[in-house]
């Protein structure tokens, strides 16, 4: 069910990821503990952090992978050996090993052919800074899907954890008009029942506008739709691509025409009528007459919705967009940052308004570049030490909004884009978390990982050049067990 607007002043004033800050367990510790319980999209916040109990029993969390619903997933008791509950974030740090035990590690493997003829690293310790190993680590590098981590930061800093995006239906300027106005929820759906958790819901947004119009004695409208909140090319440079839709502020289950809610499948060229269309329908099965073909019309401004639907909070998308690598989820984010931070919602706005975003977050973008919001594109450059940067801020107990960027990577062995990566007997499996990012000839990997003194590390690889994938993807994974390992 999605939450209606009518709802909405029942939020309790005391936010939940507030509760987490304020709590007594370090920013260490919630980190880690977060791995063990990898909970579903669920307004905004995994159960593990949402109910701090349950993240300390060995219980698994829910799986992301796949098409399916959320399921059972296995434990991960390796997580749960390395810190406790209370833990001081600091004291972990104490008795830790030299940076040069890493470095013996990590220099042999970086050196591997099959990782290509660019590869930059970094590694550092988020309690502290300290860089505990790099190479290139300031070089700008083609990031693909990592650049998810950046997009996931700046949205979060600019709109707030809790966030929703509102798809509204306001009366129309012809008598007997309606119009079904767009604000870019890319959980918006048309089905009965929504796939992925709460979310926007074309099919309550109906039944609301439907007993609207009937309290009003109208049983019979002309639909028009509103999609002009964004600007500038909906389609992505990269073309036509079955990884993503056309970008639009109207848009529902993703312009997929299956039953699929993640990965790669061909997209309606015509999500904003597409999503009109089925909202007729809805409307239609509850007795309100939808005369003509709905067309594109523009609200006018101050208009009073008559009925509205919620997103998933936006701490939820960004768990969702890292977990399955979402293309269209990630460009909604970019294009809602812009909105927040006075840019047109375009992706020339949109990187203006991620720059000025991890500008301010006290993050070096020298050399960067935000392109896209999704890695699609390869005009986007990033350098390890910025994604480590980035981490680091997460994981600080000062900045509890930007903890689902923790909390929405990937756990190796388990869950979304790394369930079969350092899975089954690697000695990574269920100790790290990491965005992975992969073009022709380009291969990245970033996340966090407690090493075997109790530290909670961040780490991104990213290369270049790459002869074969499957191999540099394996040439990564033992780079992450041996931060992941190390003495």
């Amino acid at each position: 069910m999605c939450d209606r607007e009518r709802g909405w002043s029942e939020v309790p004033s005391i936010k939940t990821w507030q509760l987490i800050a304020g709590s007594a367990v370090s920013g260490l510790a919630l980190s880690v503990a977060t791995v063990a319980a990898a909970g579903p999209w669920d307004s905004g916040q995994r159960k593990a952090e949402r109910e701090r109990a349950a993240s300390w029993g060995r219980t698994g969390g829910a799986d992301h992978g796949g098409e399916r619903l959320p399921e059972a997933a296995p434990s991960a008791p390796g997580v749960l050996g390395t810190v406790g509950p209370g833990a001081p974030r600091k004291e972990a740090a104490v008795g830790a090993a030299a940076p040069g035990g890493l470095e013996a590690a990590l220099k042999p493997l970086l050196a591997d052919p099959a990782l290509g003829t660019v590869r930059t690293a970094s590694v550092v310790d988020t309690a502290t800074g300290q860089v505990l190993y790099e190479s290139g680590a300031r070089d700008a590098m083609t990031p693909a899907s990592t650049i998810k981590i950046v997009t996931a930061a700046a949205a979060l800093a600019a709109l707030g954890p809790e966030h929703r995006i509102r798809t509204t239906v306001v009366p129309g300027a012809a008598p007997g008009q309606i119009l079904l106005v767009g604000g870019g929820d890319p959980s918006l759906t048309a089905r009965k029942n929504a796939p992925a958790g709460s979310g926007g819901s074309l099919y309550t947004l109906a039944a609301d506008t439907a007993q609207a119009l009937k309290a009003a004695g109208t049983d019979s409208v002309t639909l028009g739709y509103d999609d002009s909140l964004y600007t500038g090319p909906a389609r992505h440079p990269i073309g036509v691509n079955p990884n993503i839709a056309l970008v639009t502020a109207l848009m529902a289950d993703e312009g997929r025409p299956d039953d699929s809610v993640s990965g790669p499948v061909a997209r309606t060229d015509d999500p904003s009528g597409d999503a009109a269309r089925a909202f007729a329908a809805l409307l239609a099965e509850r007795g309100i007459k939808v005369t003509g073909a709905p067309a594109r019309a523009k609200a006018a401004a101050g208009a009073q919705p008559l009925a509205t639907t919620l997103s998933t909070p936006v701490a939820g998308l960004v768990e969702r967009m890292l977990t399955h690598s979402d293309n269209d989820i990630a460009e909604a984010l970019a294009r809602q940052t812009a909105l927040a931070s006075g840019q047109p919602a375009s992706f020339e706005g949109a990187e203006k308004a991620v720059t000025g975003r991890l500008t301010a977050l006290g993050v070096d973008v020298g050399g960067s570049r935000f392109a896209d919001g999704s890695g699609l594109g390869r005009a986007d450059k990033v350098s390890a030490g910025l994604l480590t940067a980035l981490l680091a801020k997460a994981a600080d107990p000062q900045r509890p909004e930007l903890r689902p960027v923790l909390t929405g990577l990937p756990v190796a062995g388990f869950t979304g884009t790394l369930r079969a990566r350092n899975s089954g007997s690697s000695p990574a499996s269920g100790l790290l978390r990491a965005k992975t990012g992969t073009l022709s000839g380009v291969n990245a990997l970033s996340g966090t990982v407690v090493d075997p003194s109790g530290r909670l590390l961040a780490f991104a690889f990213l290369t270049a050049n790459s002869p074969d994938g499957p191999a540099a993807e394996k040439g990564l994974d033992k780079l992450a067990a041996a931060v992941a390992t190390a003495p």
